[in-house]
Order: structure tokens, then sequence, then C-alpha cells
């Protein structure tokens, strides 16, 4: 199962365990437990506090196994093979099972440690999903720290039964004592946001005694996070209140075009930003959605940003990375059958509809791009371009074509998302050409038409493109004094990451440039 090198890295990690742990192992006959069995064999072998327990006899799923801490009711359990994306969730287990700290805030490990109740937790997941690791890693840390919490992440591609059974359409999908609980991705913060109904009104009277700010940076993506990182270099009083701090970054699988860096993942990017600006004195305030920009009330003076709390933050200057997100198609049964057949991105949840007929929407190289993953994985693709021809570049095209289980249709404008009630069933198109309805039976559609800038809220206080693009002029600088834009809010062409990154430092510079240029030294001081 593993190959000598990772053997290697991984005998080093485990080298942190303080405590025996048990790998208890529920199989049955079929190949699947055959396999289970054989890795955890050569995790024991790496470790002498770490042994295997076979009970084939318990109520478990099988194949799954525990990690236990001896003697203890300490442990978390997987259904399934944990390899992919999860082999990290997998070893972060093992370690924090054995005694190893985690880096997490301590006061995030207190507000864990003091929730009552208990707490059943099962976490559905896919290999092939960057978005799955950040909740199950985050609910195995729950269920070592609290041990009213229990937790199971169980791979949907194993236990097709189960996802057919629950209608899950999306992962990661999480069940709290057999009930929904939540789908996509969160953090261990936002879990604790949603059990701890007290922490948000908390976290708001923390907010409201907040001194002003030099530069405060409204969005955490690259943008943001370059700004707030140029920003503190000037030895000034930076925050980042951000919705999710990553952003759009977090959604995003492969990343091959970020100078200097062949490959990486937009996960793995998210938390070296976040690591970056750490590394200096930045305010980082996740989880803080702005609903209100008010502009100074006189010249240099205060800009503030309300947020969804009912805090307010006040600086010297804002600058606005709020970014962007996935362009819906805007028809009807597209939100009642979101997350039961209508999906954004299929790398997370494309594993879900194996053997399946689905759509894509799009024929750009997000859309050509999730036609060809996907056609490795179900039965058929249909992609809807509603221009006469696709936009995607001429390689990825070509790929397209040489697949026998994909058929695309040009000049087709979806009208509506059918379903059962349950779930999708089909969708109904519109030939551009001659006018005529059509419709397609499938069980899912996957939407890649683009993205909406996050500017709703600065309707009214900023100038805005007929997009709703942030109007920014060549140094970032908005229609509002002292309020700089970056990122893809902003009119700036080509949304890409590394242009972000770049107009997000620019913006920071201008901001800095505009402290000492325009704000009293009285306001400054």
């Amino acid at each position: 199962m593993l190959d000598n090198s990772l053997k290697d890295q991984l005998k080093v990690y485990l080298a942190n365990i303080t405590e025996p742990v048990e790998l208890v192992a529920s199989l049955d006959e079929g190949e699947t437990s055959r396999e289970l069995l054989e890795l955890l064999d050569e995790i024991a072998s790496l470790s002498d506090r770490v042994s295997v327990v076979r009970r084939d006899d318990d109520d478990a799923r099988r194949p799954s196994f525990a990690i236990n801490r001896a003697g203890t009711g300490i442990g978390v359990r997987f259904a399934g093979i944990p390899m992919g994306h999860e082999f990290n969730s997998l070893v972060l287990a093992l370690l924090q099972v054995g005694g190893h700290p985690s880096k997490t805030a301590q006061d995030l490990i207190e507000q864990v440690k003091g929730l009552e109740g208990d707490y059943r937790f099962e976490t559905y997941f896919s290999l092939s999903c960057q978005n799955c690791p950040d909740v199950v890693q985050a609910l195995n840390l729950m269920s070592v720290l609290n041990p009213r919490i229990r937790h199971v992440a169980i791979d949907g591609g194993v236990f097709r039964n189960e996802i057919e059974s629950r209608q899950i359409m999306g992962v990661p999908a999480v069940f709290l004592n057999g009930e929904p609980f939540a789908q996509g991705r969160m953090s261990l913060e936002q879990i604790l946001q949603k059990l701890d109904t007290g922490a948000s009104a908390r976290v708001a009277e923390a907010l409201k005694e907040k001194a002003p700010f030099d530069v405060l940076v409204v969005g955490g993506g690259p943008a943001g996070a370059s700004a707030a990182i140029y920003a503190a270099r000037k030895g000034i009083r930076t925050g980042i209140a951000a919705e999710r701090f990553g952003g759009q970054v977090l959604d995003t699988l492969g990343i091959e075009n970020f100078i200097s860096v062949p490959h990486t993942e937009g996960p793995k990017l998210a938390a070296a930003l976040e690591q970056h600006a750490k590394g200096y004195d930045v305010d980082i305030m996740n989880l803080q959605k702005a609903v209100r920009l008010i502009p100074a009330a006189t010249p240099g003076g205060l800009i503030g940003v309300e947020l969804e709390n009912g805090a307010s933050l006040w600086s010297k200057t804002v600058v606005l990375s709020t970014g962007a997100r996935w362009r819906q198609m805007n028809v009807p049964g597209e939100d009642a059958y979101r997350t039961r057949g209508v999906a954004f991105c299929p790398h997370c949840d494309g594993p879900l509809f194996k053997g399946k007929r689905v759509a894509v929407i799009g024929g750009g190289n997000s859309g050509v791009e999730a036609a060809i993953d996907l056609a490795g994985i179900v039965a058929h693709v249909t992609l809807i371009e509603f221009d006469a021809q696709l936009r995607a570049d001429a390689v990825l095209q070509a790929k397209l074509n040489s697949l026998p289980n994909v058929r695309v249709i040009t000049s087709a404008q979806t009208t509506e998302v059918l379903g059962d009630g349950e779930k999708v069933t089909g969708l109904t198109y519109k030939d551009r050409t001659d006018g005529a309805l059509h419709t397609l039976e499938l069980e899912g559609i996957f939407v890649q038409i683009g993205l909406v800038p996050n500017t709703e809220w600065l309707k009214g206080t900023v100038a805005l493109s007929p997009r709703g693009e942030i109007e920014v002029d060549a140094r970032g600088q908005t229609s509002v004094p002292g309020v700089f834009a970056a990122g893809d809010a902003t009119t700036v062409p080509f949304k890409q990451i590394v242009i972000a990154m770049g107009e997000g430092s620019k913006a920071a510079l201008s901001a800095f440039d505009y402290l000492i240029r325009v704000v009293p030294v009285e306001a400054a001081a």
C-alpha cells in the first residue's frame, strides 16, 4: 500500500506518538478489507507504540477501523481506506490519539472541551475531495479533545448503499446524531459556531472593543493576504476581516500556473497564505462577513466596516478584497436541487455520480476540464454551452473530443432543472438556433459558468461596474477616499491568483501612501 519513501516519512511522524495506540479493525472477506488490513499492518510496523487488533464481531461498518488510545475512551474511526486527500487526516489522527498536541489555537481547544452534551458525528467523504479533509480533521480533533464527541469518517465510494439511502449528492456531508448537520467545507471555528450558539455574540463584543486599524483588509483570499502582508511590513496596525480565510482558492484543486511553483493545491496555498500573514503582526478575524461600508465623515477620518454579527470595525484606510463566487444559472429548480444533484465541484462530488449520467454547464476551461474529469467516473457526460462554440483552450477541446462518452451541445440555453422532489432527474434546454425545447434525462448537473463578484453589500457606497465589479484606478483606489480594492471583486481583467496577489500588494502600498500624504498627523498618530 505504501511505498518506501512514504513509509520513511510516516515513521518520522509516528516517532512523535507518546501514548500506545491500537488500530482496531472490523473487516469482512472483501478485497477492500484485505487492502485495509495490509495498510494497518504496514503502519504498525513503523512504530512500537502502534498495534493492530481485529474485532469483527462488533456493530461497526465493515471494512472500518478505529484509532484508539489504549486503555481509554479516546479515539476516532475511519470507514474505508483513507488514502488520497484523506491520508493526511489519517496521519493527524494517529498523532493526536497518540498524545501529540495539536497546533490549534488554545481558545478553540478550550471551547471544544467545554461543549456539553453528546455528539455523534458521521462525515461522508470522497478520496478526490480537497474540501473534505478540513472537516474530517476538525471533527477528529474534537473527538480526541472531548470524550462526549464521537466521529466516524466514511468513504462514500465504499459505502455507496449509505450514499443512496441518505440521498447524499455532495461531500463532505456531515450528520449529527443521525440527522443532517452540514455540507461543504467547514473549519473547526465554523463547526463550533454552529454548536456553541453563544459564541457569535461573544466574538461580536470582543470585536467592538478593537482599536482602529491603519489598514483594514476585508477578504482573506490571495489579494487580501498579500495586502495584509505588505501593510504589516510597513509597521502599521493591520487587520483582516474574512468570511473564510483563503477565499475561493479553498475550492481550487490543482494550481499549475503559480509562477515558480509547478504544482500545488488550493487548500495548501490557502494554509501557506494564512501562515505567512500570521508571521507578521496581523490581526486575523476569520468568519466575519462584512455587510456595510461606512465612509469617513471627514477627509482623512475613520472608515467603518459593519459586520453581520452587529459589530463594526474602524480603520484609517480599507482594502476591499472580497473576491467572487461561482455564478449560478438562475433557472427554476436550481436552488431546490442544490446538493441534491446540482453541484459546483466535480473533483469533490464527481465520485458520488459513478456510473450515472450527468451534464456540465459551460464550455470554458473550467467546464471542459470538469467534463474530462467526470468522463472517467460517470457513465456519460453532456456538455452544454450557450455560445456557438466552446471557449476552452484548444488542447482541452482536443482531449474532450477524444472521449467516447461525452456529447457536446452548443448554442444551448439551460431553462430548467428537473427533479422528483428528492433529487435531480434531468434538465431542459432551448436550442438557440431554432428555439426548440429539449429534455435530457440525467442524475447530476455540474455548473461551471464563471464568477460573480461578492460586492452586493457595497451598492450605493462605492462605484461598481455594470457587472458588479468594484471600479479601481491604476493605484487600486476606489471612488471613496481611503478605500482601495484588489482581486477578483474589481474591474482589473484576468481573474488569476498571481494577478490578485500583485493587485493586493499594490492596494496596500497605495493605502500606506494615502496614510502618509492625506490622513492628518493627529489621526495617524
